[in-house]
């Protein structure tokens, strides 16, 4: 088969190859699929560089989440790709698998685990996001921040979103955010986030860049609030100054949603079936907003590094829609 392997650490197009690997083996334990799409992360790229939380043995394919076709039994299935047999190639085997939920597409279904999983996790597990409360979503139009702009809006919360154009302004309205904020430098929502809340600040803040946006959230925190720490897109991992927390009341909570994989799969199932019960009704809709094909792999990631993408980008095998 073909698919792209990694090596040696490094920035993803000098360290990735496009060459003929053999395909996983059948009745190791996986599911082995022919891939039909396999979502883009941003997680992808720091495990080329070697910097993600968990590095994987070299040479692997990289490729977190993957929807394809059982090639025993020809079921559709999505879920998490087992490292080394990663999602950037024609077949990978899974170490979760789900059937694909009715009505979805395979590009969709490819990016149906880790953003609404990881939202999950993070808004109705390391905290309860009520209905009424008011969520700041950063990076609104990117597919972690457009799964969890539905998924509060499904909760019943008003949801703030924060994008960096007036393209990604329209992407986010049309997820449901309720106000918009077109912002350059982190600083810049700062003041129209405590007009919109009348001074008082948002209960809930979800924030996947860190660094200088995590220091601005903070000041837009409401008391008793949540700052929930999802990624590090900015480049930077931020401090947290114990004092100022303190005086706000305000808890900073992390949400590392991949170790609970290991830890206590059996939420990963619970939160699985909570996520297809509100696909099932429409409140949430994976958005993919482009398609590259296999051998178009390092744009797909040069895009997702520049912060240039809305929704899901996904990789296909053959040429893209």
């Amino acid at each position: 088969m073909r698919g792209w392997t990694v090596t040696s650490f490094g920035e993803p197009r000098d360290v990735l190859s496009l060459t003929d690997l053999p395909e996983p083996a059948v009745g190791s334990g996986r599911r082995v699929v022919r891939v039909e799409a396999s979502s883009v992360n941003f997680a992808d790229i720091l495990y080329c560089r070697g910097t993600y939380q968990e590095k994987p043995p070299l040479p692997f394919t990289p490729g977190l989440e993957v929807a394809g076709v059982d090639v025993e039994t020809g079921e559709r299935v999505f879920g998490p790709a087992a490292m080394p047999h990663g999602g950037y190639a024609e077949y990978a085997s899974l170490a979760w698998a789900y059937p694909w939920p009715d009505g979805m597409s395979a590009a969709q279904a490819s990016g149906f685990w880790v953003a609404y999983q990881t939202g999950w996790c993070a808004l109705q597990h390391r905290t309860t996001l009520s209905a009424g409360e008011t969520l700041l979503v950063h990076a609104a139009a990117g597919g972690v921040g457009a799964a969890a702009v539905q998924l509060g809006k499904a909760a019943g919360a008003r949801v703030i979103a924060t994008v960096g154009s007036s393209d990604k302004a329209a992407v986010a309205r049309s997820l449901g955010a309720d106000e918009v904020l077109v912002v350059g430098e982190a600083s810049e929502f700062i003041a129209p986030v405590k007009e919109l809340t009348d001074g008082r600040g948002v209960d809930v803040v979800y924030d996947p860049v860190g660094g200088d946006t995590f220091d601005a959230s903070r000041r837009v925190i409401a008391w008793e609030g949540r700052l929930l720490v999802i990624g590090f897109a900015g480049g930077r991992i931020a401090d947290a100054p114990t004092n100022h927390a303190l005086v706000k009341n305000y808890d900073v909570v992390g949400v590392h949603w991949a170790a609970y994989q290991k830890r206590s799969p059996e939420l990963i199932d619970a939160w699985q079936r909570e996520l297809e019960a509100l696909w099932a009704r429409r409140a949430i809709n994976p958005l993919v907003g482009a398609e590259y094909s296999l051998e178009q792999l390092p744009d797909a990631l040069d895009a997702i590094a520049a912060r240039t993408t809305t929704g899901r980008v996904v990789v296909v095998p053959g040429s893209p829609s």
